[in-house]
């Protein structure tokens, strides 16, 4: 009953916000990162809007550079009233160094069925490391306080105008340093405090992996313009030290592992603990704020970090030998990898249940390609999207309970940022379920992991679904992507199609929009749009753009319905 009572005050609030706050202003919608509104979404009808945001595009899906895949992060577009805001990039993409690129924000307005540009704001921000790092991350202003803040460079944020797009720097330190940078998209707390990451590297790094941090901070800037900073290195006391030994993955044992059931993984240096970058903070009702960090040098090394309102730490717990879904565990029992000793599987007699790379269970890896941000559930509950090399690269989600106890793990985490679909006293939680091929099960070695997974483990085959969990973890429904068709539309809009997707198309989305009878949105591979039902039934889809090694993008909507989606560098709108 108390779980209850607790739920149903935390649905009354929810909703009482969603009746004043009908726009979009920040990753993943709120500051608990639900993705669900009180707005009810518009038919997928008609794209109304197709606006290149990204021209960069072919650079960063070139020979040099991604080889046909587009590895960038992009934000969500703010939706506010008549208003729409959305970055732009210019400048020339450089694989070896992504500050070559220029970025700023678009404030665009509605005039009848079209969206005009009203004026535009460059920012000195830059991403930090190069594609030999990790993806391009992602730049991601927010709305509050009737300004637009936006990311800056070394640390600090701009707080622009929204009617004239002229910008106020606010700097928590004392200069701008070049090897410090504003790491993670921007929170708004209840209160319209801004909240955001800052990581800085030792002065001339250029291989971001080469040193351990200096430090890194979380900011929270008030309305007023008042600024506080904490170094996480007080925040993650507890966790072991940079310079301490942590437990890594076999490498030069030969294949397949684990090398023997008394194996033990060779330690590397730990680095220091950090915020993961792309992490956007999560704020319980109650001010508690989230954060997933990892060490430095080692993104096997993490943590869920769970922060008082005063800026202290409250606890933190590690996500470390949290899963028993490894070596010979069956399908019929949550297992993802083949029998041992069968292709793809661990090595013959390998001990039940472990990581094949460690031989010990399974644990959430914070990679720095991920944008997945946690997420505050009605009840307080904390989900989270980690990485895991041994299920197909499908990662995990990890849910902890506010007290900071581990309550269940998902086999799917990887790049997302679930939503919460609060109902009827309970909750669900919606999340793209991938279960990529061509990966291999936990190498990269053709011969012991081979790359056909629906020859080697049939059933376990490729697939790609939208799942809804009940907030035990257990699926409610799932959507299929059984399209199999490669689309594109001509110059007079005329569409051809070529079947070519035998198991059907990634979902690309990571971040969802849940209206206001419980419909997901979300965008796949397959260049299409599509809104769900509860239940997992499609309601509609709408062709945009083929997206093929697409980008992971979020959605979002606007008070009206309006849905606005992306793929490829070009953000679409679509209504009735």
């Amino acid at each position: 009953m108390k779980l209850r009572i607790v739920l149903l005050s935390t649905l009354v609030v929810l909703c009482s916000l969603s009746l004043f706050a009908q726009e979009w202003p920040q990753w993943a919608l709120n500051p608990q990162h639900t993705g669900q509104t009180s707005i009810v979404g518009q038919n997928l009808n008609e794209n109304l809007v197709n606006i290149i945001y990204d021209p960069l595009v072919p650079q960063e899906e070139g020979p040099n550079a991604g080889a046909g895949t587009l590895l960038a992060h992009y934000q969500a577009p703010l939706v506010d009233g008549n208003n729409v805001y959305m970055m732009f990039k210019s400048g020339t993409f450089d694989p070896n160094d992504y500050s070559t690129q220029t970025w700023g924000e678009t404030k665009y307005s509605w005039s009848g069925s079209t969206l005009v540009t009203a004026w535009q704001f460059t920012t000195d921000w830059k991403a930090p490391g190069s594609l030999n790092d990790f993806w391009e991350p992602v730049f991601h202003p927010a709305l509050a306080n009737g300004f637009l803040y936006v990311p800056g460079a070394g640390g600090s944020i701009w707080q622009v105008n929204k009617s004239t797009g002229a910008g106020t720097r606010i700097n928590p330190f004392n200069n701008i340093n070049t090897s410090r940078y504003t790491a993670s998209p921007l929170t708004v707390d209840a209160n319209n405090n801004i909240l955001y990451n800052v990581v800085q590297l030792k002065s001339g790094t250029k291989d971001f992996y080469a040193d351990d941090i200096v430090d890194s901070f979380i900011i929270r800037v008030s309305p007023s313009g008042n600024i506080e900073k904490v170094s996480y290195s007080t925040l993650t006391t507890g966790t072991p030290a940079g310079n301490a030994q942590c437990t890594n993955a076999f490498s030069t044992q030969p294949l397949p592992w684990p090398p023997s059931p008394t194996a033990v993984a060779p330690t590397v240096q730990c680095g220091t603990q950090r915020p993961g970058l792309n992490m956007a903070p999560a704020i319980a009702p109650d001010g508690t704020i989230y954060v997933a960090t990892r060490a430095q040098l080692l993104s096997r090394e993490t943590w869920l970090l769970a922060i008082n309102p005063n800026l202290t730490q409250k606890w933190i717990r590690t996500m470390r030998n949290r899963f028993n879904d490894g070596c010979g565990v069956p399908h019929s029992l949550g297992g993802q990898l083949p029998p041992n000793g069968a292709p793809g599987g661990c090595r013959a007699g390998a001990n039940y249940g472990v990581d094949p790379a460690t031989n010990a269970p399974g644990g959430g890896r914070i990679l720095d390609d991920s944008s997945a941000t946690p997420v505050v559930a009605p009840d307080g509950s904390i989900v989270f999207g980690a990485y895991t090399r041994y299920n197909y690269a499908q990662g995990h989600f990890l849910h902890f309970a506010s007290n900071g106890d581990f309550l269940a793990s998902y086999k799917f985490g990887w790049d997302c940022t679930p939503g919460i679909y609060a109902h009827g006293g309970t909750y669900s939680i919606v999340t793209k379920d991938n279960h990529y091929g061509g990966v291999g099960s936990y190498c990269n070695d053709d011969t012991i992991c081979p790359p056909d997974r629906n020859a080697t483990d049939p059933g376990y085959p490729e697939q790609y679904f939208i799942s809804q969990l009940n907030h035990n973890f257990n699926i409610e429904w799932s959507f299929q992507n059984t399209n199999t068709l490669s689309c594109t539309r001509d110059s007079s809009g005329n569409i051809t199609c070529v079947s070519d997707h035998p198991h059907g198309f990634e979902w690309c989305v990571n971040a969802f929009i849940i209206d206001g009878n419980g419909v997901v949105f979300a965008n796949s591979e397959d260049g299409n749009l599509y809104a769900l039902n509860q239940g997992g039934t499609l309601k509609q889809e709408i062709f945009q753009q083929l997206a093929l090694g697409a980008a992971y993008t979020p959605t979002s909507i606007g008070s009206d319905g309006k849905i606005y989606s992306q793929n490829a560098g070009h953000l679409f709108v679509v209504g009735n």
